[in-house]
C-alpha cells in the first residue's frame, strides 16, 4: 500500500466532498471512523475519517475533518448522499459527540439503554475504566396500519448465540420492516488499546473475533508496518497468506453447514459440522489453538510450518474437499431445498453498491469486490485466482459463492505449500522500531474486507479502529428480508452469517 496522503477539509464541506469522491459507489466508502486530538496542540480538536477504496487504481484515499474543541461539533451528514455511512455517523455520534445534521436515523447504535446520553467513551477524558450507568429508551422502528403486527425475537435466543433484537413488522405472511438492536455487549477494545504498544495490543486484536483471528491480527499488524515502513520477509508473507486461506476454508465450510441449519436439513447439517471440526483440529495442529492465535506478529509470523506440518494440511483438506463437495451434491439433489433458497433474501447489485457491501454478501450480487484482487498484500499478486462472483443476490447465491471460493482456496492452498516449500530463505520477522504516524491494513476474512486503522505516538498506540467485514453487511439484512415470510429469516440471517462480535468492540 502507498504510503499514506490525508486531505484536509472542512466539516461543512465534509458531506459534498465525500459525494465526489464516492462517484455513485464507484469508490466505496469503506470506513468512517472519529479520533480524539484535543491532546494534540497541532489539531486541538475532533477528527472525522472518511476512507475510500479506489478500486481501479488499488488504493485508498482519505479526507479529514477536524472540529475545533471549543466550537460546534455539527456537520451534515453524509448519509443522504452515501448510504454506507448510515452506522459509521450514528457510531462517531455515539463514540465521540460530533453529531451529523439530517441524519436519517440518529438513535444511539452503540450505546443504548444503560448508557448516560451524554457520555462519549471514546474521547480522552473518559478513563478505559469508567464505571457509567443510564437508563434511556431506545424505541424500535416498526411500520404502521391495519392489519400490521409486530413480531420480536431476542435478544436472547436458543442455542449458543450473541445477543441481537430483531422487531418484524408483518402484513399477513410477509415481512415488511426489520428493524435490528444490536450491540449489546460493547466491549471497549479500541478504547483497551489506547496507550499500549502494538505487542501489547496483539493479544487484543487476535480476540476480536474467534472466527477472523488471522485476518484481524494481519490488518492490524499491516497497519502498523505501514507506519514503520518495513518490508516483512517473503517467507512471513507466504505463511501469513496461508493462515488466511487455512482461515477462509475453516469458516467457509462451517457457513455451508449452518445454512441448511434454517431448514432443518439435518444430513447437510451434520455433514458440515464434522468437517469444520476437521478444519478447527488442524489449525489446532498449526498454531497450538484451534483460532490460529500466536502466529502473526508485528513484522512477521513467529512460526514456522515444516514438511511434516504442509503434509498434514494436504492430507486433511484432500477429505474436507470431499466433504465439500458431497455437500454441493446433497444440496443439489434436494429440490425442497432449492425452492427455500431461490428468490429469498434478495439484495440487489445497486443496494450491494449503495451500502459499500464486502465479501460473499457484495460478490453474490454481482458487486465484484475482493481486497485479495483490489489490494497488493501478502503473496496474493503473484497467485492466479477466480474472483467468484453471482448475480441473483439470494440465498442460493450466496451459498454458491461459498461453494465456488472453498474450490479456490483449496488450489491457492496448494500453491501457497509449493511456494513455502521452495522458498529458502528462513527469516521469520523484522523488527518493528519505535515511530509515530498513521497507518491502515487491509485484509480479506470469509466474510469480506477487513480494515484496521493505526495511529501511534511514540510507539504507543494512541487510535485503533476496526471494521469488520460484517459491519457494512449487517445493514443489508432488514432490506433482505423484505417481501419474505418469518419462517425464512434464519435462513436468510444464516446466508450472510454476520458476526455479532466484530461489530461490538
Amino acid at each position: 500500500m502507498k504510503k499514506l496522503e490525508i486531505k484536509l477539509v472542512k466539516p461543512a464541506m465534509l458531506a459534498k466532498t465525500a459525494n465526489i469522491i464516492s462517484a455513485g459507489g464507484k469508490n466505496p466508502l469503506t470506513a468512517m471512523f472519529g479520533r480524539d486530538e484535543t491532546q494534540n496542540s497541532a489539531v486541538n480538536g475532533y477528527s472525522i475519517y472518511c476512507v475510500f477504496e479506489l478500486l481501479t487504481k488499488q488504493e485508498i484515499t482519505v479526507i479529514k475533518a477536524v472540529f475545533p474543541a471549543d466550537g460546534p461539533l455539527n456537520y451534515p451528514s453524509l448519509t443522504p448522499l452515501i448510504p454506507a455511512a448510515v452506522w459509521y455517523e450514528r457510531e462517531i455520534q455515539d463514540m465521540f459527540g460530533l453529531i451529523p445534521d439530517g441524519h436519517p436515523d440518529p438513535r444511539p447504535l452503540v450505546l443504548h439503554e444503560n448508557f448516560p446520553a451524554d457520555f462519549h467513551p471514546l474521547r480522552k477524558n473518559i478513563p478505559a475504566t469508567a464505571d457509567v450507568h443510564g437508563k434511556r429508551q431506545l424505541n424500535m422502528s416498526t411500520a404502521r396500519g391495519e392489519g400490521v403486527f409486530e413480531v420480536p425475537v431476542g435478544p436472547i435466543h436458543a442455542g449458543i448465540i450473541e445477543p441481537g433484537h430483531f422487531r418484524f413488522s408483518q402484513a399477513g405472511e410477509s415481512m415488511l420492516q426489520l428493524d435490528a438492536k444490536l450491540f449489546y455487549t460493547h466491549r471497549g477494545l479500541e478504547k483497551a488499546m489506547e496507550g499500549k504498544t502494538p505487542w501489547q495490543a496483539l493479544s487484543i486484536v487476535e480476540r476480536i473475533c474467534g472466527a477472523c483471528s488471522i485476518a484481524n491480527t494481519w490488518s492490524f499488524c499491516q497497519a502498523i508496518e505501514n507506519i514503520a515502513e518495513v518490508k516483512v520477509p517473503r517467507r512471513a508473507e507466504i505463511i501469513r497468506t496461508l493462515l488466511a486461506e487455512i482461515e477462509r476454508i475453516t469458516n467457509h465450510v462451517g457457513d455451508i453447514g449452518n445454512i441448511p441449519a434454517g431448514v432443518g436439513f439435518n444430513p447437510a447439517i451434520s455433514l458440515g459440522a464434522r468437517t469444520k471440526e476437521q478444519m478447527m483440529r488442524l489449525q489446532e495442529k498449526l498454531a497450538g489453538n484451534r483460532l490460529l492465535r500466536g502466529v502473526i506478529i508485528p513484522g512477521g509470523v513467529k512460526k514456522d510450518f515444516d514438511n511434516k506440518l504442509n503434509s498434514e494440511i494436504r492430507t486433511t483438506l484432500a477429505v474436507v474437499r470431499q466433504a465439500t463437495n458431497d455437500l454441493a451434491a446433497m444440496f443439489a439433489e434436494q429440490a425442497n431445498f432449492q425452492n427455500r433458497i431461490r428468490t429469498t433474501g434478495k439484495v440487489r447489485l445497486k443496494t450491494a453498491v449503495d451500502l459499500a457491501m464486502v465479501g460473499v454478501g457484495a460478490r453474490a450480487s454481482g458487486f465484484a469486490h475482493d481486497s485479495r484482487k483490489d489490494f497488493s498484500f501478502g503473496v496474493y499478486p503473484e497467485l492466479d485466482f477466480e474472483l467468484v462472483t453471482e448475480k441473483a443476490g439470494d440465498v442460493a447465491a450466496r451459498l454458491a459463492v461459498r461453494l465456488r471460493e472453498l474450490q479456490q482456496s483449496f488450489k491457492l492452498v496448494a500453491k501457497l505449500l509449493d511456494m513455502l516449500e521452495r522458498e529458502n530463505n528462513k527469516e521469520l520477522s523484522i523488527a518493528i522500531p519505535k515511530v509515530s504516524g498513521e497507518g491502515f491494513g487491509i485484509s480479506e476474512s470469509a466474510r469480506g474486507s477487513n480494515l484496521h486503522y493505526a495511529a501511534l505516538i511514540d510507539g504507543k498506540i494512541d487510535r485503533i479502529f476496526v471494521r469488520s467485514a460484517s459491519y457494512p453487511n449487517w445493514p443489508a439484512l432488514p432490506i433482505a428480508v423484505q417481501g419474505d415470510i418469518i419462517p425464512d429469516f434464519p435462513l436468510i440471517n444464516k446466508s450472510f452469517e454476520l458476526c455479532y462480535a466484530c461489530i461490538d468492540r
